[in-house]
């Protein structure tokens, strides 16, 4: 069973940074075969697409996170990470990893990342 745990979300000031993290388990394939992502969902927002990275390594952002997010991988743990700078208010939301298998979505259970002005 695939599970995703993230963590490293709470509350910054505008300006501030934050890295998240998203530890996966129960798939036993190489990271290098995986294409896992990023989302966020504001109050009463639509879930939306932060940013994504293939299994080689390619990546890319949404709007809102190109120039101010970076997306990693640790192969070694396992580990997908989201480092965020430049934060503002208008970023605060819950973060989800999202990780894509054959079509199927597997999402954590979301990290809150309040900015306060």
């Amino acid at each position: 069973q695939v599970q995703l745990v993230e963590s490293g979300g709470g509350l910054v000031q505008a300006g501030g940074s934050l890295r998240l993290s998203c530890v996966v388990s129960g798939d036993t394939r190489s990271p290098t075969t995986w294409i896992m992502g990023w989302f966020r969902q504001a109050p009463g927002k639509e879930r939306e697409f932060v940013a994504a990275m293939s299994g080689g390594g390619r990546v890319v952002y949404g709007d809102s996170a190109r120039n101010r997010f970076t997306i990693t991988r640790d192969n070694a743990r396992r580990t997908l990470y989201l480092q965020m700078n430049s934060l503002k208010p208008e970023d605060t939301a819950v973060y989800y990893c999202n990780h894509r298998i054959r079509n199927q979505d597997y999402w954590g259970s979301g990290t809150q990342v309040t900015v306060s002005s």
